[in-house]
């Protein structure tokens, strides 16, 4: 279960076309009319995307890409030395937890709230650069892996939240390593055929600013 506009429910997809695992799709409308599915296999978030698998849902992208590579054991999604699987997961939740939120509020907001977002991401942003620039394999691997499928939100959802508020922050004059990175990430075929329109997510996003714009006071 997920929604064609989440990059969350993007990885999913990928991780079992990677691994070669038939799936059903089931698209969610989570802007409009949510359904009682997603309240019921996922009460806590009630957010896609959900797999259910056996009968049991497991919910949380991450969680799920874990569970994918744990449960499918050929072409593995997680390096297999455990300080790299550990330096894997590191790195997914400071893009989740850190630099995504806060590269959406630079871009989707405006007043100070925009400018103080922005100078916290362009900070975050540093220190991803320099750990691609670094030689750090999980970012230089051959084909695709975990941390390209949590690195999808800023390799392709970042350029096109951009484009719909106007605004520059991800530019490859300043993050060389990381626009390399997510041109190598964005050509491999199991990514690119998944992917959705470029200007449909344009003009999605477009929408959600607006929609932020009106309810927020400009500071």
């Amino acid at each position: 279960m997920g929604l064609w506009a989440s990059p969350y429910s993007l990885r999913i997809k990928v991780a079992l076309k990677i691994k070669g695992v038939d799936y059903e799709y089931v698209e969610e409308d989570m802007i409009r009319n949510k359904s009682q599915q997603i309240v019921n296999y996922n009460p806590v978030h009630k957010k896609v995307p959900v797999l259910i698998h056996t009968g049991k849902p497991i919910v949380e992208s991450v969680v799920i890409l874990e569970y994918i590579d744990e449960t499918w054991k050929g072409n593995p999604l997680l390096p297999q030395d455990s300080y790299d699987r550990a330096q894997a997961r590191f790195w997914a939740k400071f893009i989740d937890d850190q630099l995504t939120p806060t590269i959406r509020t630079a871009l989707m907001r405006k007043g100070e709230i925009a400018k103080r977002a922005t100078a916290e991401a362009e900070e975050l942003l540093k220190l991803l650069e320099n750990e691609i620039k670094s030689g750090n394999k999980l970012f230089h691997g051959e084909g695709v892996g975990f941390m390209d499928m949590v690195g999808i939100v800023i390799a392709y959802w970042v350029p096109a939240i951009q484009q719909a508020a106007g605004k520059q922050l991800l530019m490859r004059g300043s993050y060389p390593c990381i626009c390399s990175w997510a041109c190598r990430l964005l050509a491999c075929s199991v990514v690119r055929e998944n992917l959705p329109p470029h200007d449909k997510l344009v003009s999605f996003y477009g929408d959600r600013i607006a929609a932020v714009l009106t309810k927020t006071p400009k500071l």
